[in-house]
């Protein structure tokens, strides 16, 4: 190992570790070295290392998961399902991102200069990959429950099925066992968008100063109203026009979701690469355990793995067959699955909007698998 940087924040650690003493194997045959792997930690690892969950991210997610700001704090923290007082809370920055990780905006030392597109090609096999090793630095066995939601769920059914001896239950939500054909024509219509920025200049931007925002912006706001639902869309939006609008048929004539989307674009581009993008929806894309030998097979080694499988109503990104589909295949090798198809009208975000629910379901079953462990 390289080294590590650690920041304090009472109950909650911020660490970077960079791995140098093994390359990492990619699945796609290329190896990286050295990784470096931003994460951070929640509570306190019990003297057994037997009380470890981690959280996995989505798409656009960092290693911030819990604090006052992080994108699960409503679900990790003292008394919330994720419960800090008894679990070691861990999220870690996924390869390929650009929160820290090794990634195309890193400096490749072959050359002092950025990877960009000659950073090799990121799965979510490998994400597992550089997770898994982190957990081993840490002198963690096997970890209590992984969790995630969308490519955070896509990462919990790939712990389940590349390492089902290192954990004990899995909790994948609103995801999928492998990407639809128009999960990947959305991912598609964003990458394109970032190629006709003429700033991306074939990912090679970093040393002129000028990004690629407006591709960038243009793929975030079409991917968020994947993330949404017609009737969310209704009750957030209607038909309103912004305050600072014209009534009449004009082309200054803004609506509010229309202005949403602006906004939502525009913050994107102030906190993520474009390459990473790039690097991460593909990820997304090349993602199915079906093959080889069908979904059940992907499990075949899982039967002790207890799951919660959590789907939503109103989720038209990840419709609820994908998460019935992934409980048939468990279910025919005999695993212990439990499975909501959870009414809600927020659509894809739902797991993230959905707190009451989400905090009674995740600690009720957080803690009967704490109890079977006898934690």
């Amino acid at each position: 190992m390289g080294g590590e940087d650690t920041k304090s924040l009472g109950e909650v650690e911020e660490r970077r570790v960079t791995f140098t003493e093994r390359e990492l194997e990619l699945d796609s045959g290329v190896t990286l070295n050295p990784v470096t792997i931003p994460y951070e930690t929640y509570g306190r690892l019990s003297p057994e290392r037997d009380n470890a969950i981690l959280v996995c991210h989505a798409l656009s997610g960092s290693a911030r998961a819990g604090g006052s700001d992080g994108w699960w704090s409503d679900c990790i923290g003292p008394g919330k399902a994720f419960d800090t007082d008894r679990f070691f809370v861990i999220c870690a920055n996924v390869p390929g991102s650009c929160y820290g990780s090794s990634g195309p905006s890193s400096i490749d030392p072959a050359t002092g200069a950025p990877y960009g597109l000659r950073f090799p090609v990121v799965t979510i096999g490998d994400m597992v990959a550089a997770q898994e090793r982190l957990i081993s630095h840490l002198g963690i066995d096997t970890l209590l429950c992984v969790a995630g939601g969308s490519m955070g769920g896509m990462q919990v059914l790939e712990w389940a099925s590349r390492r089902p001896d290192r954990l004990r239950a899995a909790i994948p939500l609103a995801t999928t066992a492998r990407s639809s054909p128009m999960l990947i024509a959305f991912s598609e219509v964003g990458r394109q968008a970032i190629y006709a920025d003429p700033n991306w200049l074939g990912g090679d931007y970093y040393a002129n100063g000028r990004r690629p925002d407006a591709g960038l912006a243009l793929a975030r706001m079409i991917g968020h109203i994947t993330y949404l639902s017609d009737r969310s869309m209704h009750a957030k939006f209607g038909r309103r026009l912004q305050d600072r609008a014209r009534f009449g048929y004009e082309f200054d004539t803004e609506f509010q979701v229309e202005s949403y989307l602006k906004y939502k674009g525009l913050s994107f581009t102030q906190r993520f690469d474009a390459n990473s993008y790039l690097y991460v929806t593909k990820a997304l894309d090349y993602f199915d355990l079906s093959t080889p030998g069908g979904l059940p097979a992907a499990f075949a080694r899982s039967e002790h793995v207890r799951f919660l499988v959590v789907s939503f109503t109103s989720d038209w990104l990840y419709p609820s067959y994908h998460s019935k589909e992934l409980v048939s295949a468990l279910t025919a090798v005999g695993a212990d699955v439990t499975y909501l198809d959870i009414e809600s009208s927020w659509g894809h975000d739902a797991f993230l909007l959905e707190v009451d629910t989400m905090t009674r379901l995740l600690g009720s079953f957080v803690d009967r698998v704490a109890e079977e462990a006898r934690l």
